[in-house]
């Protein structure tokens, strides 16, 4: 009975302790972790915004996956990685990105974000869907030490 119960209490206690390391680490490491934003990494890296994302924030990042990235047209990522394009890619990342901590049950009551691009996303609810510019968050609130990631479906655009 001892040993049942010393079980269990170990095993809550690793549950716990589990979810509070992962609330430890910031948006870069959450992501990486996640091991379906390996494009989004890299993408962060060449154009210089690692440290940024891993800073004290905080951020809110509507962050493509890797399918999403797959789904531009062939060579599109390949291009934007250049050196020569790091402007651009800078653009494109940063309006991913809104300032402040934004969980789901804030975004459903918006219509726009300012990014730090500077620019503003579109924000609508379609068939049950929150919509994102043309982008479903199709999973929200992965909580961050320093913000906060909702997975979307697709890369999205600056216009």
């Amino acid at each position: 009975m001892k040993i049942t119960f010393l079980l269990m209490a170990f095993t809550m206690l690793m549950s716990v302790t589990a979810n509070v390391f992962a609330a430890t680490k910031d948006i870069v490491d959450t992501a990486v972790a996640a091991g379906d934003f390996k494009t989004l990494a890299a993408a962060l890296q060449a154009a210089g915004l690692v440290e940024t994302l891993k800073g004290p924030g905080s951020f809110t990042v509507f962050a493509p996956p890797d399918e999403a990235f797959a789904n531009l047209p062939p060579g599109t990522v390949e291009e934007l990685l250049k050196p020569e394009n790091k402007e651009k890619l800078v653009a494109i990342l940063t309006y991913h990105v809104v300032p402040g901590k934004v969980m789901a049950n804030d975004v459903v009551k918006m219509t726009s974000a300012k990014t730090v691009n500077g620019k503003s996303l579109t924000i609508t609810r379609q068939n049950g869907a929150v919509m994102v510019d043309n982008a479903k968050v199709i999973h929200p609130d992965i909580e961050a030490s320093n913000g906060v990631i909702h997975v979307i479906d697709s890369v999205i655009l600056p216009q």
